[in-house]
């Protein structure tokens, strides 16, 4: 493990954070204090806290809002955590951060944004991660979405994601929105070179009238790669979801898209599926499946002593973990 170095960011400007930022860092990150290794902290449009460590840096973009993390080839079992809370109402920000992981890391990336929105105003974060991976690295990636608040102002947010994985190098991604976000567009692309391996894992749950729409593209571009997207979904109320899933196999590869959606009340799912086999040893496969949950799954429960509303979360629940 490296040193870790703490830095300040605008010493003496610093205010420490409220309980609502700090229910917020908990909810995305899993934080209940700053963590150990390399991290940095945004809050309401600016940077508070940072850390480095002998083997990852952490450097502020001159040109525009953002941050670079630097992870030096070798770099084992270490982690970085880059999560972001907005909790005044009206606030709009657009963040790049792009990460350089040198070859043969083993990594763990946390990310993530939680909203606060207790005004009239919508408040907006709009994000793009962009990851390099060089060889014969493993880079795990996680990023949680969560919003709170009861005003009128919508919680919106806007992440993309880029992936080049390089030669033998494996990137695991969990994605999770589980509560409280308006309206967001999810976009992921990836390009894998020779034996390249990439699982997405994406759980969403959408309620009352939001909308969300989840859009994701691999290219397999190396012989050997091979490609996992799984997409859980829970549509509630009058809420609305669309999910996009796009690969095209230019080599030898495999790839694999799924997407199981259960629809509740008047919500709306679609899943719209698109493979491209561009080489004859491109093995390329898509499922889909939406419906309700079963009427028995819920009798059953309800003979163990839980209300149908008890039966029903917790088969939401089930389904999401």
């Amino acid at each position: 493990m490296g040193v870790t170095a703490k830095i300040s960011i605008k010493k003496g400007l610093i205010k420490p954070m409220d309980e609502i930022q700090k229910t917020l860092l908990e909810q995305v990150a899993g934080l209940h204090e700053m963590p150990a290794g390399a991290y940095n902290i945004r809050a309401n449009g600016k940077s508070t806290d940072r850390a480095t460590t002998a083997h990852i840096d952490i450097v502020t973009k001159t040109d525009k809002q953002g941050i670079d993390i630097v992870i030096k080839p070798g770099t084992k079992k270490e982690s970085v955590h880059i999560p972001v809370v907005l909790s005044e109402s009206g606030l709009t920000e657009m963040v790049y951060n792009d990460f350089y992981v040198g070859d043969d890391c083993d990594v763990t990336i946390v990310a993530g944004c939680g909203i606060h929105n207790s005004g009239d105003a919508d408040s907006r974060h709009d994000g793009i991660h962009t990851f390099y991976i060089g060889k014969n690295s493993h880079v795990k990636y996680v990023e949680k979405h969560y919003g709170s608040g009861d005003g009128k102002g919508g919680r919106i947010m806007n992440p993309e994601t880029r992936v080049e994985v390089g030669e033998n190098s494996f990137m695991e991604m969990e994605t999770v929105q589980i509560k409280g976000v308006d309206s967001t567009k999810r976009l992921t692309s990836a390009k894998l070179a020779e034996n390249a391996r990439i699982i997405v894992t994406e759980k969403l749950m959408t309620h009352g009238t939001q909308t969300a729409e989840t859009c994701f593209q691999v290219d397999l571009d190396g012989e050997g790669s091979s490609a996992n997207i799984i997409s859980r979904s829970v549509a509630r109320d009058e809420s609305n979801q669309i999910f996009l899933s796009k690969i095209n196999g230019n080599h030898r590869c495999k790839g694999h898209s799924e997407c199981d959606g259960i629809i509740m009340d008047s919500a709306k799912i679609s899943a719209i599926p698109e493979i491209t086999a561009n080489h004859p040893d491109a093995e390329l496969i898509h499922e889909a499946a939406i419906g309700k949950i079963a009427g028995e799954q819920i009798v059953k429960l309800m003979t163990l002593g839980l209300t149908e509303a008890e039966a029903e979360a917790q088969i939401v629940n089930g389904f999401l973990k």
